[in-house]
């Protein structure tokens, strides 16, 4: 009929709220992004508060430091290693690469671990309150074993106290011997 309107249907006449509703949010997006980009982005240098993020040390001084791998997570482990414990992880890493210079590193479990890519991992190092614990994880497999037992049947500690300095010799031969062996898969 030529003189009639017709309603449009509901489906339609949301479809229409809908289109309108979107329309006015991206302006609004688009006038505070305008707005934004005019504004200065950062503070004088001298304002800003430094981010460098300091990890957390757990019980024992033994520093939190997310599960990564390579050189950078042990290094920022070592780094945070808290006092005279920071030195001795220095000169356990530097043996460690010294003895294996193609080894392989990752911190899990806020430990830092050495290995071989693809083989798995044949030595750990954690901090306690008062020593540097190191573990042989095949180390009743080591000559001589090193001294601390373990409730794990193949590994052996080596504990590096503050005025105890660890025999290079003796601990480059057991990283070599460690090195030969079957690694912990982890």
């Amino acid at each position: 009929m030529p003189g009639k309107t017709t309603k449009p249907s509901a489906k339609s006449a949301g479809k229409t709220i809908a289109k309108k509703a979107a329309k006015k949010v991206l302006k609004k997006v688009a006038k505070k992004t305008s707005a934004k980009a005019s504004k200065p982005r950062t503070a004088p240098a001298e304002s800003q508060p430094e981010k460098t993020a300091t990890p957390r040390l757990l019980s024992g001084g033994n520093p939190q430091i997310a599960k990564a791998y390579g050189d950078a997570p042990v290094q920022a482990y070592i780094a945070a290693m808290p006092g005279w414990k920071s030195a001795i992880g220095r000169q356990i890493d530097t043996l460690v690469e010294r003895a294996v210079p193609e080894v392989y590193k990752a911190v899990k479990w806020n430990s830092p671990l050495y290995g071989i890519e693809g083989e798995g991992w044949f030595l750990s190092l954690h901090t306690f309150t008062n020593y540097v614990k190191v573990a042989f994880f095949r180390g009743t497999s080591l000559d001589p074993m090193p001294p601390g037992e373990s409730k794990t049947p193949h590994t052996r500690y080596l504990d590096v106290r503050e005025h105890e300095p660890i025999d290079e010799a003796q601990f480059i031969a057991w990283v070599k011997q460690a090195r030969k062996l079957s690694g912990e898969k982890m």
